[in-house]
């Protein structure tokens, strides 16, 4: 098993998702061996009329900071596609970046189950908690 580390994680950031989810300016601030923390930084870009930060920008930080959290657990990264996610939003999150703690609960050999609490930063009161599966393509490389 190699070691998926943060500098291992930014390059990943960088090469495999989407332009537009690195649009979301995302920075990996921990991974280990069975979860990840990531911050999406504030913008105006990201929010309703109304300044609040959009449920589509927090799914989407959830989402991607659970494939750094499952790459973590197996040991490196393996191409995987989101099954299921289920979030429950808390509260508004309103000028302030955003943090992702990513934990695995189980990853198995085909299938990995997490769960995400977001968090503004400075602030330990949940802003929105997901619950997600991801299949694993292990042999997709």
């Amino acid at each position: 098993m190699t070691t998926f580390d943060t500098t291992a994680a930014t390059d990943l950031l960088n090469t495999v998702f989407a332009r537009w989810v690195q649009d979301l300016d995302l920075s990996v601030e921990s991974v280990s061996a069975d979860a990840a923390v990531l911050r999406m930084k504030f913008s105006d870009k990201l929010c309703r009329d109304n300044g609040v930060i959009c449920g589509q920008a927090l799914m989407s930080l959830a989402d991607t900071a659970m494939v750094f959290a499952v790459s973590g657990a197996v040991g490196s990264y393996i191409p995987m596609t989101t099954v299921d996610q289920s979030i429950h939003f808390l509260r508004p999150a309103a000028k302030a970046d955003v943090l992702a703690e990513a934990r695995v609960v189980r990853a198995g050999k085909t299938m990995a189950f997490g769960s995400v609490t977001l968090k503004v930063d400075g602030d330990e009161r949940p802003v929105a908690m997901a619950q997600t599966a991801y299949a694993l393509m292990r042999d997709a490389k």
